[in-house]
């Protein structure tokens, strides 16, 4: 049976052809779809409510729907995408936004701190995909997260709705983003409801501050979700909470030197298994010698 998830059936720019284009663009069921979840896209990013529009990114902005609902509420944006005929149906549609031809995976060619917010409905997990002998997901995603990382002005955030094929996807983009610099987590709206249930990868640009916490999510019984929530993984319900990321630390070097004689007396019985000339153990081996002047 073919995959219902779009990433794995084609790279982006041969799966929306121009038909599969004007036919995403026409079904009402997904415009809806695509309004809620920029909606909700919008109300995570936090943007301040002064009445003042803000510049925004639409990552993977298609044939302009999620853009839209950035034009409704009263933002000017610009749209990435690599699919040029979703592009085309964005221009015959006359959206409000300035588009660009562009493969994500190799970065965002913004000056930096340009940008107020972003955010990117089904479009980072695509990066996880290795649709060309010269594509490699981490490479793509370190470009994609730090040139975004550069773009955007200090403070700002950037929210990706996401639906990871696994928890190891899931920790890969995450991963990668923090590396960058972002800090943040994921939100899961109804973390209990196979239908309902959204991801929400929610990240701050810049050192995290009380105001950048990661939001809390939807519930369905009007609890809240976060992910910092202490929560497991439910193979049932398939309900995963991610904790909350900074900068990583950097790696400490470790000092190779001063191994003991227990570790090169096991390394010399290795090399006596395959067969190799070893000089045999005496009380001198492992013996730490003098500096030489």
């Amino acid at each position: 049976m073919a995959s219902s998830r779009p990433e794995l059936q084609a790279p982006p720019e041969i799966h929306y052809n121009n038909e599969e284009a004007r036919k995403y663009t026409s079904s009402s069921r997904i415009v809806e779809i695509q309004a809620k979840l920029s909606e909700r896209a919008l109300e995570l990013l936090a943007l301040p409510d002064d009445g003042v529009p803000r510049l925004l990114l639409d990552i993977g902005c298609g044939s302009g729907l999620s853009g839209e609902t950035i034009t409704e509420a009263g933002h000017q944006w610009i749209g990435w995408d690599i699919s040029e005929s979703m592009l085309d149906v964005a221009v015959e549609r006359e959206v409000e936004g300035d588009l660009i031809l562009g493969d994500m995976g190799q970065g965002l060619g913004l000056r930096p701190g340009v940008v107020d917010g972003a955010i990117g409905i089904s479009s980072v997990q695509w990066l996880c995909n290795a649709d060309k002998s010269s594509h490699e997901p981490r490479i793509r995603l370190k470009a994609f997260f730090g040139t975004l990382y550069r773009c955007l002005a200090r403070g700002a955030r950037a929210v990706f709705q996401v639906y990871p094929e696994n928890l190891a996807q899931r920790e890969l983009i995450l991963g990668f983003a923090m590396r960058a610099g972002f800090a943040g987590g994921i939100v899961i709206d109804y973390p209990h409801s196979t239908k309902k249930k959204k991801e929400y990868l929610v990240l701050t640009c810049g050192p995290p501050s009380l105001s950048s916490a990661t939001p809390k999510a939807k519930g369905e019984d009007g609890e809240c979700y976060s992910s910092d929530d202490d929560c497991s993984e439910d193979e049932e319900n398939q309900t995963v909470c991610v904790s909350d990321r900074h900068r990583p630390r950097k790696k400490q070097k470790v000092n190779k030197k001063g191994k003991g004689r227990e570790w090169v007396v096991k390394k010399k019985d290795q090399m006596r298994k395959k067969g190799k000339e070893v000089p045999r153990d005496t009380k001198y081996t492992a013996r730490k010698r003098k500096d030489r002047f």
